[in-house]
């Protein structure tokens, strides 16, 4: 409380109650509405203009006059019907050397003026030179002392001057005060007037005081006062402002309810409120509303709608009510503009948003930042990178300081559509200007995890870090999943301890790539320690943590336990799809277990979930190992039945069938109809084609198709010239067989085991021994072990050329290399050249 420089009453504070006549204290004159008072009045004007009003009628008080508070009293309660010269009377005692102001003098004399119309004025104003100065008493002594003086004194009470008191308060901006005022106002069942009350509502909303706006707001209508279209209209603002919209439309349904005229302002508000829930049916059905009563609706509404329709994918409804805004004789604004641009891009209309900007450049709108933003987004995404640059580029030269979410847009769209020369001068330019965030160097470091590229996310690590910017949850996911993508768990774990160690909590993400990595490299023991720690810390594994378990466990040939796994993961709620009954029957597939995928196959169909083209392709590839091409055909037909076309993957399974079974005729019809298809046959197709016509001799078919996948710019690999080696050298065309063996060294690609022996057999068949032994040196020269094979093969040549020396001394040398003879090496040894001869001849 207070303190005051008035000295209170002898008599204790009276608290009006039930005496007092509450329809006198509810009278009040007609008030606007929307009172308008200025913010912040001036005391001295205040003072000099009612010093002037008063001055005319003074009579003069005499210097020797006893200037006790009775006597101050009782003199103005001599002049009661003489308000002027009461007020006289009271300014020329308070000059008086020594006198001190009382409260109920004070109270005495506002409620002279206010019972006089002319002097009503001046009472409002002696309260705010009061109230607005350091020696007004606090707000509950001031209104407990003018009800007690209405008492006393015997004034008909009038709640003018306790309004006049309520609304000095908030014009002097002491806002708590007014509130305590307004408080002590209902206990005393004063009734506040309703224009005084919103003053005060909407002081309170201007300083987010939202508990307090409903607890008066509660008060108010607790008394009955039902307030006015304008009570409304701060209250639904108040709910707007606080993020309330559901609550702003319950004030505007009761207000409707209630009969009270509400005005296009509260319908405004009301469409605002209903647009942020959001609801725009309702929003047009407010907007007809208005219509009808024949209101325009402004421009901020028809704004706020269009918005709404843009954000929820409503073109036609927001270039509907764009072209009626218009047509209401109001121009399309910048935001409006926006809003269309931005559901222009949203639809995937691109050029249609750019027209936009075009047109509103030509009618004077100038874009803002948000605009620029929009559209460098949005072409971004859609790989428009020279427009998005472009549009960057105009804002710097327009003066508009790009944000960093513009850079991140672009840095994004570069490394989307590879541009990695102008992601990363663009990604310097933010770090060198200082506006770099981790969001920005989680773009990099994303992008150059999912390639590979470990090395470079390396150093935009060690950068993020020397520029002071600390790394969250999504960077270090990034750095874990480059580091497993790259087989490298040791610097993955400490990564996931590190984080830990900074506070940082690891999410679903972070233990699923983690659990993975360890997956993939066969240490099932681990991945299944992270899935037991992430469940241990209260973590829910999602569809993909599932199925990274159930896919790392199929990798390692572990399918059956995958399949058990999966059972207990469906009784934890877990619902699978395709992709997780795919790695399973895959996983069997891969077994040899052709059987177990078709029951699991059986299990996908009967649970609803219908096979894709993997599911298929999987099967038909099982079936064609396991030489049951039948079945194959039966599980295509199958597919197509179903409209399933079949891919690259598809098609190479039941070719690679049909070449095991040396049946090339369908195998080239097959080949014919992928390529009527669309589709473009891969090295594995063709690896296979080659195989199938060096198995049946036909090298010159062979060699044709080789030469159509260097003219359509496939990849030859190492079982492609290991294949076509094998078959020239077999047809005894060995100049042809080093031709190709040169050209896949100069191609950079090393040959295997299966290559050097494939080599060495043909060799040593057709006599090459010299050229065998280089071939053996190189082996030496690349420090790989020649195998059993490859020796049998040496040393049978040796026999069969006659030189038992040579033959015996490779016998030797196997050994001492740790390899152990097996039968064949024996029987070439023992029996001598002519069996080993034939024995090799069957082997081949």
């Amino acid at each position: 409380m207070m303190r005051s420089s008035i000295t209170s009453s002898p008599v204790p504070p009276f608290i009006l109650r039930s005496l007092l006549n509450p329809k006198s204290l509810c009278s009040h004159p007609q008030f606007l509405n929307k009172p308008q008072f200025p913010e912040n009045p001036d005391p001295e004007r205040i003072t000099s203009e009612f010093e002037s009003e008063s001055d005319s009628e003074s009579e003069p008080i005499s210097q020797n006059s006893v200037l006790t508070q009775n006597h101050v009293i009782n003199t103005l309660l001599a002049h009661k019907n003489n308000p002027r010269s009461a007020l006289n009377h009271f300014k020329q005692v308070e000059r008086k050397r020594g006198f001190v102001k009382s409260v109920d003098a004070f109270c005495v004399l506002l409620h002279i003026l206010v019972g006089f119309p002319e002097t009503q004025k001046l009472a409002k104003n002696l309260l705010a030179e009061c109230v607005f100065g350091d020696s007004a008493p606090a707000p509950v002594v001031f209104v407990d002392h003018l009800a007690e003086c209405a008492n006393r004194f015997g004034f008909v009470l009038n709640s003018r001057v306790f309004n006049y008191l309520l609304n000095s308060y908030v014009r002097a901006n002491r806002i708590e005060d007014a509130v305590l005022c307004y408080n002590r106002m209902i206990e005393s069942d004063i009734i506040p007037w309703v224009p005084f009350i919103n003053i005060l509502l909407a002081a309170l909303v201007r300083r987010n005081m939202f508990g307090e706006i409903h607890e008066l707001h509660n008060k108010m209508v607790c008394r009955g006062i039902s307030g006015d279209c304008y009570t409304v209209h701060v209250m639904m603002r108040a709910c707007l402002k606080d993020g309330k919209p559901e609550k702003a439309e319950e004030y505007f349904r009761e207000a409707k309810a209630k009969g009270i005229e509400l005005d296009a302002e509260v319908y405004s508000i009301a469409i605002q409120a209903v647009c942020k829930k959001p609801n725009l049916s309702l929003a047009f059905e407010l907007l007809k509303e208005m219509k009808e009563m024949g209101w325009v609706p402004s421009e901020g509404t028809y704004t706020c709608v269009i918005g709404t329709c843009v954000k929820h994918g409503n073109m036609v409804e927001a270039l509907r009510l764009k072209d009626e805004m218009v047509s209401c004789g109001k121009s399309m604004n910048l935001v409006v503009a926006t809003n269309l641009m931005k559901g222009y891009c949203m639809q995937g209309n691109l050029d249609s948003a750019l027209d936009l900007f075009n047109k509103i450049g030509e009618d004077g709108l100038s874009p803002n930042k948000v605009t620029y933003s929009v559209l460098i987004e949005w072409c971004s995404k859609n790989g428009n990178m020279e427009k998005a640059y472009e549009l960057y580029t105009q804002m710097k030269e327009k003066g508009i300081q790009p944000s960093v979410f513009n850079v991140n847009s672009l840095v994004l769209g570069f490394l989307k559509s590879r541009s990695l020369e102008n992601a990363f001068k663009l990604f310097d330019e933010a770090v060198e200007c200082g506006i770099a965030n981790v969001f920005t160097y989680n773009n990099l470091l994303s992008w150059l995890s999912e390639k590979g590229k470990v090395n470079e996310a390396r150093g935009i690590w060690k950068k993020m870090i020397s520029k002071g910017v600390e790394p969250n949850v999504v960077s270090y996911n990034d750095m874990i999943l480059g580091h497993c993508r790259k087989g490298d768990m040791d610097v993955a774990n400490s990564l996931f301890l590190e984080m830990i160690e900074k506070g940082l909590k690891p999410n679903v993400i972070t233990y699923s790539v983690l659990m993975d990595g360890y997956f993939k490299k066969g240490d099932t023991e681990r991945g299944f320690d992270v899935f037991d720690q992430m469940v241990g810390v209260n973590i829910v594994p999602t569809d993909f943590t599932f199925n990274t378990v159930i896919n790392g466990l199929c990798k390692v040939g572990r399918t059956s336990e995958a399949k058990e796994m999966l059972k207990n993961f469906v009784e934890r709620g877990f619902i699978p799809i395709c992709l997780t009954y795919n790695s399973i029957i895959d996983g069997f597939v891969k077994e040899g277990a052709i059987n177990s995928a078709l029951s699991v196959y059986r299990g996908m169909c009967e649970s609803g979930i219908s096979p894709n083209v993997v599911t298929y392709t999987s099967l038909i590839n099982g079936f064609c190992k396991s030489n049951n091409i039948d079945l194959a055909l039966k599980m295509l037909n199958e597919m197509k039945s179903k409209g399933l076309e079949l891919d690259v993957m598809a098609y190479c399974a039941l070719i690679d069938g049909y070449c095991k079974r040396r049946d090339m005729e369908s195998a080239r019809e097959l080949f014919s109809e992928l390529r009527e298809v669309g589709l473009s046959p891969n090295t594995v197709v063709y690896n296979s084609m080659i195989s199938g016509f060096r198995n049946l001799d036909n090298m010159e078919a062979a060699l044709d198709l080789h030469k159509k996948m260097i003219n359509e710019g496939i990849l030859c690999d190492l079982q492609t010239y290991t294949t076509l080696i094998d078959g020239l050298l077999k047809d005894g065309k060995l100049p042809l067989a080093s031709d190709l063996y040169s050209e896949m060294l100069s191609k950079g690609i090393v040959p295997d085991i299966i290559t050097y022996t494939v080599l060495i057999n043909g060799l040593c068949n057709k006599g090459q021994l010299e050229n065998a032994r280089k071939i053996l040196e190189d082996m030496d020269g690349k420090s790989m072990t020649p195998s059993v094979l490859i020796y049998n093969t040496l040393i049978a040549g040796h026999f069969k050329d006659g030189n038992l020396q040579e033959a015996f001394r490779l016998h030797d040398e196997m050994l001492d290399r740790g390899l152990v003879p097996d039968e064949i090496t024996y029987d070439i040894l023992v029996n001598g050249k002519a069996k080993a001869v034939n024995t090799l001849a069957g082997v081949s």
